[in-house]
């Protein structure tokens, strides 16, 4: 770790305003199921080298940290068993930890031959399971380099977020501290219900949502860890527009004028994926992670987990089929309403010894739409955004993958996007080499010099 620091070190940093005494906040179904996964994601910064003393900036930001942690208190809080042994935040203002480091060289040399075990570094986590009323469960890693940047990095137990929200705490970190306001407050209430409870969502034995997270919650745990590797691609506007026009080549979909560069991409690598797995009949599984906020009808300010995720069948896609690819995830994109959301919902908070997930990608690879993140209004100090990102949803081991499409820097263009996609070894390292994936010809910007090594 001393190679690349020159100072790592780590503080407790507490709320500047006292939250209610005694006060707790009750974890949803969706919340509660997520408890075996923690979200990491990290921001580079091209700031100049002097713009600011070195360790300037980093007070700056845990001081302002400290305000919006009031707007927070979840995640100043500690995690506490209810009278049913469910987990709730009892927010006692215990606060988060904050990591300050200080990296040699500059931002761009760091970003140059990066990898995901590098990458991870900017990014601290401690599990919380061993002490829970004491252990926080979020970390923010401020690390300024030497020459030149900064990166935010922020790690967060799943069980009180998605992306969404964890991105939207970040860029309350930033309005607050360029504006002196945050344009997206957060809002702590219970999700929607039906109003015939359990019982309707119990006789929906046809919904598709119920089937396939009684498969996620019901079935055996993964035999063994395997070693994986994370890959960053990157596709610029008129790459993706390829990918879309590739998707049509038999004329629109379902009536659908175009595709979504979430849904091309989705398709385009389904397939890639499948072909590295070996796959012969058929495309693999794949589980479709999905915002529904909009479709609950919830503001974006909502704070906790609210994504879903839905099954796609891939036995009769076949595998250069791409535009069959493409209908069948657009299809079932559709079939996600918020009736069926709620009875998952209902149907989850009325599950009989409910667990945790072990891992999202059990039998089925992962594809998540983070389209809609907004990383790059992330700005603390006028004309610097983030110049990079990077997303992770991590569990205990990886089994099928996972992929992630993210926004590129909008300089890419409207429809250039970022594809995460973590795969075991050599799974990785036969996607970096496929034929089709490299007739787009997108840049590797995280995970190259690892895997050709």
């Amino acid at each position: 770790m001393m190679e690349e620091f020159t100072y790592y070190g780590k503080r407790t940093v507490l709320p500047n305003k006292p939250i209610e005494a005694g006060k707790k906040i009750a974890l949803s179904s969706l919340d509660l199921v997520m408890e075996k996964h923690h979200i990491q994601m990290v921001y580079y910064y091209n700031i100049p080298k002097g713009a600011l003393p070195i360790g300037e900036l980093t007070n700056i930001l845990r001081i302002t940290l400290a305000e919006v942690m009031s707007y927070f208190p979840i995640v100043a809080g500690r995690l506490s068993r209810n009278e049913k042994g469910k987990w709730v935040i009892k927010c006692n203002d215990a606060g988060l930890r904050f990591v300050e480091a200080i990296a040699k060289g500059s931002v761009h040399t760091w970003l140059h031959d990066l990898d995901h075990h590098k990458q991870k570094k900017l990014m601290h986590w401690e599990d919380w399971h061993h002490i829970p009323y004491y252990s926080p469960t979020l970390y923010v890693m401020v690390t300024e380099f030497e020459e030149g940047g900064l990166a935010i990095g922020l790690s967060c137990s799943h069980i009180l977020t998605d992306p969404f929200s964890a991105t939207n705490l970040i860029k309350a970190m930033t309005d607050k501290l360029l504006k002196g306001s945050i344009s997206i407050p957060p809002f702590f209430h219970p999700l929607p219900k039906n109003n015939l409870g359990f019982q309707k969502a119990y006789n929906y034995p046809k919904n598709h949502l119920i089937y396939h997270y009684k498969t996620l919650l019901e079935g055996p745990s993964p035999s063994k860890t395997q070693k994986s590797e994370t890959i960053a691609f990157q596709l610029t506007h008129s790459m993706v527009q390829a990918c879309i026009n590739l998707a049509h080549l038999n004329g629109p979909t379902n009536h659908r004028p175009d595709s979504s560069p979430f849904v091309a991409l989705a398709a385009l690598f389904w397939a890639c994926i499948s072909k590295v797995k070996g796959e012969t009949n058929g495309l693999i599984d794949i589980s479709l992670g999905l915002d529904v906020r909009s479709k609950l009808g919830l503001d974006r300010g909502y704070f906790g987990n609210c994504m879903i995720y839905t099954k796609c069948n891939g036995d009769y896609v076949q595998m250069d089929d791409i535009p069959h690819a493409n209908k069948v995830i657009g299809e079932e994109i559709d079939k996600v309403n918020k009736e069926e959301t709620i009875d998952l919902i209902e149907w989850l908070n009325n599950y009989k010894s409910l667990s945790p997930i072990s891992s999202l990608d059990r039998g089925n690879l992962v594809i998540s739409n983070l389209e809609n993140v907004d990383p790059y209004s992330a700005v603390f100090m006028e004309g610097y955004e983030p110049i990079r990102i990077g997303y992770y949803n991590v569990s205990s081991g990886v089994e099928k993958g996972k992929v992630m499409v993210l926004p590129s820097h909008p300089s890419e263009g409207k429809l250039s996007r970022i594809v995460m996609v973590t795969l075991p070894h050599h799974e990785a390292l036969k996607l970096f080499e496929d034929k089709l994936l490299a007739r787009f010809s997108p840049s590797i910007i995280m995970g190259a010099n690892k895997l050709c090594n």
